[in-house]
């Protein structure tokens, strides 16, 4: 059975919503997944699971979370080789910046040898029944991507 780690950052709840929306998603594929929030994991962690979905929350106009700030950082001196990821995030699309957070983590991903088989999933504040929609087809691309 193919394992996957989901790691986030939220204030608001809305990435959590996200993130769990997504991991139910993944079980109906027979996945294993586990949530945990970004500040109680290391990136290293992420390389005994055969993917990652990585999620936060763009602040302000722009910014990363300073929860998560550590874990991004980190995640640059991972070898994600092998490994399928992607990333996952809410935002205001209120601000020039919209979802920032989600293309950054993308771009680290990408930088560190992962396998990036769908675009950053980006949700406006929480999510409404279209982007429920959405994030169940990102997950099942993103298993198709896992299983082969």
């Amino acid at each position: 059975m193919a394992k996957v780690m989901i790691v986030y950052a939220s204030m608001t709840g809305n990435t959590e919503e996200i993130a769990d929306i997504l991991g139910e998603e993944l079980e109906k594929y027979d996945i294993e997944v586990e949530i945990e929030e970004c500040i109680s994991v290391e990136p290293e962690a992420l390389l005994e699971y055969d993917g990652a979905l990585i999620g936060g929350y763009t602040y302000d106009d722009g910014q990363l979370p300073d929860e998560f700030v550590d874990f991004y950082e980190d995640m640059a001196d991972v070898d994600f080789s092998g490994k399928i990821c992607a990333s996952f995030g809410s935002g205001d699309t209120f601000y020039d910046e919209f979802c920032l957070t989600v293309d950054l983590v993308e771009k680290r991903l990408k930088e560190q040898g992962a396998t990036v088989p769908v675009e950053g999933l980006k949700v406006d504040l929480d999510p409404d029944e279209d982007d429920v929609v959405r994030a169940e087809a990102y997950a099942k691309t993103f298993a198709d991507a896992l299983l082969g």
